[in-house]
């Protein structure tokens, strides 16, 4: 009988843009003894948990915690704030922005797609300025909600919400603001309230460094007034029973106890960092990693420098080299896992994830994998991308020493 060895020695190499590694820390916190749900110990960790969250966030508002994927934290925002038949604007990001759309088709929605033409428009971010030029068309306000993704993980594009709210703000339409930032969140600056978002959603498995399994919405006052309005059916989503039994730390069903001991543990690693300093780092290793490919004589996915991803990087690959056959190579020779090109980019690109848990040196190893095995799979490169990165991952260091002296 064949036996498949899927742990060779050493650590593997998680290096897609989510689920990220697991901290150590965090794996330890989820092996606690789970406890009672309706028990006191359960609603103080409660408590704090719903507490700490909301700074991630940087909202003042609930955020609803819910044991599922980020897939089903779409569905609850949608669920909760439109009505069957309800017109949704969605701008086309990527994949995933796809992918909402079509949730939006099969809960009874009417969603509008909007973008740039053809590959164009997963190379970029959203374009606030046709936002606003069709809200400002709609003047019986047929359109009830806006929906956005803020870090697009199948590009490795990072839109600016901040602008896309000034543009609704603009054409002076009511629509609800809805903001996916599943993998956004913890790994670039995001602000609720600051950005009048309405809903936003947010998965456990990116930036806050937890295995898949916990979601979330953040929500805004005018969300949570919507929603006593809304008509597409929900139960298990609904937001009301959940936000009045979380005043007391509990939930109206069994929630995920021992996931929730780690983003206990997840949010002290983060708060404790410093969420600025957080942002930085990735913002750091993720220049370090676009160097790397600039060297390599590779184009990036993201085409407008001014919003690359600090989650991701997007390598496209010559004409005539499957991505995929790339990423083989990595994977059976390295033990490196790196992300497949989706959708439209099927085959045409893969994604170095640098996000989480993730420092320079866990970056270097991930670059000296990815150019072995490109080279392995006879893609021509320039030159090596190390001394780049290496370069500017030093002088950063440096700078560092210097201020702290």
């Amino acid at each position: 009988m064949l036996k498949l060895d899927f742990h060779p020695a050493g650590r593997h190499f998680l290096q897609i843009p989510g689920p990220s590694p697991v901290p150590d820390r965090i794996l330890r916190a989820m092996s606690y003894p789970t406890i009672d749900h309706r028990g006191p110990e359960f609603g103080a960790l409660g408590l704090d948990v719903l507490e700490r969250v909301k700074k991630v966030f940087k909202t003042q508002q609930p955020v609803v915690i819910y044991p599922a994927s980020g897939t089903g934290a779409w569905e609850a925002a949608l669920s909760n704030t439109l009505s069957p038949g309800d017109t949704v604007l969605m701008y086309e990001t990527g994949h995933f922005a796809t992918l909402w759309k079509k949730m939006a088709e099969s809960l009874g929605l009417k969603p509008e797609f909007l973008g740039l033409p053809g590959i164009e428009g997963w190379r970029r971010g959203v374009q606030p300025q046709l936002i606003e030029e069709r809200l400002r068309a709609d003047t019986q306000h047929a359109i009830k909600a806006v929906c956005v993704v803020h870090n697009e993980t199948s590009t490795g594009v990072t839109s600016d919400i901040a602008a896309v709210r000034r543009a609704i703000d603009a054409a002076g339409h009511p629509a609800l603001f809805l903001v996916d930032t599943i993998s956004g969140l913890a790994c670039a600056d995001y602000r609720h309230d600051e950005w009048g978002v309405d809903v936003t959603v947010s998965g456990s498995q990116k930036g806050l460094m937890l295995p898949p399994g916990i979601s979330f919405n953040a929500v805004s006052q005018k969300a949570i007034a919507a929603s006593a309005q809304a008509k597409l059916p929900r139960s298990f989503w609904a937001w009301g029973e959940i936000i009045e039994m979380n005043k007391t730390g509990y939930w109206p069903y069994t929630p995920n106890t021992n996931l929730l001991y780690g983003l206990s543990e997840a949010l002290d690693m983060i708060l404790d960092e410093g969420l600025d300093n957080v942002f930085a780092r990735h913002e750091r290793l993720a220049e370090a990693c676009r160097r790397a490919v600039r060297a390599w004589g590779l184009d990036i996915q993201c085409a407008d420098p001014a919003v690359c991803s600090p989650v991701l990087t997007g390598v496209m690959m010559p004409e005539g080299i499957d991505a995929d056959a790339v990423r083989k190579v990595i994977y059976e020779r390295f033990d490196m896992s790196l992300g497949t090109g989706l959708g439209k980019m099927k085959g045409r690109m893969f994604r170095i994830g640098h996000l989480g848990d993730c420092n320079d040196l866990t970056l270097m190893a991930t670059l000296a994998g990815c150019e072995m095995g490109l080279r392995l799979a006879g893609v021509p490169l320039a030159a090596s991308g190390l001394p780049a990165a290496m370069a500017y991952l030093t002088s950063e260091a440096k700078a560092a020493l210097k201020a702290a002296a």
